[in-house]
């Protein structure tokens, strides 16, 4: 491959080519402040892409130093107009004892009726967010999410209280776990050739089990495993705060990894490589169920037990698979993502690169849809007593205790002097949002007189010591902006819609693609 430059060299180079690169750069842009003095047409063609950027007239008149423009006498200047602004002294004073959201946050009265937790459509049945519903110190939203719609079908089926059934989230995260784990390795074989150093083999080996997913994962291994209640392979320590197991999981992955590499790269044949891919999934197996317990399998036989909401009790001899099936009896695989991506066209079927949890699964799949066009499917939803599996970013404009998720609600133009401008494309093109957090929508609340949303009822899966009793509220603004992805069906979802998805005609994103982030 050639000999290295020496880190001194390279560093010599580097900074030389910054040097005639900022050279190059003052000539080009170079000009004359004291000539073009009062004229306004220098930034005339170019204030369409400026946003919420202001230039002032003194801006467009003063000359911007040559060079690193950063210097004592430019501070000073600045110094001189921020103290000047005496509602920057006044936030600068408020956020030396406060935290920025309690700064920016509003109080007036019509942020206030606007984010009340009033909501004039709910579904009819949900599982309660007291009961087995915390996620606490992992990162598993996704299978809190899924469980939460399968439990309303086995509450509704059976009459159960709604505060006393849950399906296990663990038996999901066990088996992810490992079907991830595997997968990772079919991928690391099949990528041998790739150099270690290769932004593909970063990807790979940054976290090949990590605790979040997507629907179709969830899809996949309701196929496989199907369900259990929860009394039948509860949480545990680890499961409620996975990431000492992910770290375990990770290094021997990683050393795996290395090996099945360098058998390849000596000419090691496929069943050789087979053979000790099964022996290392063998290990990983055992390092789960040491942290998480042993689950039952799919076919393993199970008394299922309970009283109902009238006191009638009943029994079904059972197994995780005939559970599924039987008693939630919820078609998982008859469900199918609409997502809203800006950047990408509508109406046509989306799946990431090398993005799954089990080997041979069915794929990630999302159809494309425009935001108004997912808010109508979710309202036919709500009114039909459908809880909706969605995805979200739900680290932004919210707040933890109220759980409140209101886009209009926070004034950072005040406190700072600029607003956040950066739209919902370019946020995902810039990595400044993507899927973080999965819940379930169980309401809305319908102008009386247009018919439009104007707030969205959620189960979280933070316990119910936040928001109200487990409960989150977004506005309509902020579905509009943080919202990426709901779960639906036919019956629901438009004609196009649903032939698209049926067309399994793919548009690839890469692996490193937002759209490839797991809730």
């Amino acid at each position: 491959m050639g000999n290295k430059p020496s880190k001194s060299d390279s560093v010599s180079q580097t900074t030389t080519a910054s040097s005639r690169s900022e050279e190059s750069l003052n000539e080009k842009y170079a000009y004359n402040a004291a000539a073009d003095k009062g004229n306004k047409s220098q930034l005339a063609d170019y204030v369409h892409l400026l946003g919420g950027l202001k230039i002032t007239d003194e801006d467009e008149e003063g000359e911007v130093p040559p060079g690193n423009p950063l210097s004592n006498n430019v501070y000073s200047n600045w110094q001189s107009s921020f103290t000047a602004d005496k509602r920057m002294l006044l936030a600068q004073s408020a956020l030396a004892h406060n935290t920025i959201e309690s700064v920016v946050a509003k109080s007036d009265l019509e942020t206030v009726v606007k984010d009340q937790y009033l909501f004039n459509v709910t579904v009819d049945t949900i599982g309660s967010p007291s009961f087995f519903n915390n996620q606490k110190s992992s990162g598993r939203c996704w299978i809190f999410a899924s469980s939460n719609v399968f439990r309303t079908h086995v509450i509704k089926n059976y009459n159960l209280s709604p505060d006393k059934f849950q399906v296990s989230q663990s038996y999901l995260f066990f088996y992810d776990k490992l079907e991830k784990a595997y997968f990772f390795l079919e991928n690391i074989i099949d990528t041998f050739e790739d150099e270690l150093d290769s932004r593909l083999i970063h990807y790979l080996l940054q976290s090949p089990v990590g605790d979040g997913g997507q629907w179709d994962m969830i899809v996949n291994l309701v196929n496989k495993y199907g369900l259990v209640p929860q009394e039948f392979f509860p949480d545990n320590a680890q499961a409620i705060s996975s990431s000492a197991l992910n770290y375990i999981l990770t290094e021997k992955l990683r050393e795996f990894a290395l090996i099945l590499r360098s058998m390849l790269k000596e000419g090691a044949s496929l069943p050789a490589v087979g053979l000790v891919k099964f022996v290392m999934i063998a290990v990983i197996y055992n390092i789960i169920s040491v942290a998480l317990g042993t689950p039952p399998t799919a076919d393993t036989p199970f008394t299922w037990e309970f009283i109902d909401k009238d006191g009638n009790y009943k029994s079904f001899e059972t197994t995780p698979l005939n559970f599924y099936k039987d008693h939630v009896r919820f078609n998982a695989e008859q469900n199918f993502s609409l997502i809203h991506d800006p950047r990408n066209d509508y109406d046509k079927l989306y799946t990431v690169d090398r993005l799954n949890n089990i080997s041979g699964g069915k794929p990630i799949e999302y159809v494309n849809t425009e935001i108004d066009d997912i808010k109508k499917v979710a309202i036919k939803m709500l009114k039909d007593n459908e809880p909706i599996f969605f995805g979200s970013d739900v680290g932004k404009f919210g707040n933890r205790v109220t759980g409140i998720l209101d886009t209009t609600a926070y004034d950072y133009e005040l406190a700072f002097g600029v607003g956040l401008d950066i739209q919902k494309a370019d946020r995902l093109k810039t990595g400044s949002s993507q899927m973080t957090h999965a819940m379930v929508i169980t309401g809305v609340h319908l102008d009386p007189k247009t018919g439009k949303p104007i707030r969205w009822k959620i189960e979280n899966s933070w316990g119910d010591e936040v928001g109200e009793k487990g409960y989150f509220m977004m506005t309509d603004e902020w579905f509009n902006e943080y919202v990426f992805q709901i779960v639906t069906s036919k019956k629901y979802a438009t004609k196009k819609s649903y032939e698209v998805w049926k067309s399994k005609d793919y548009v690839v994103l890469p692996y490193y693609d937002p759209m490839g982030a797991l809730a």
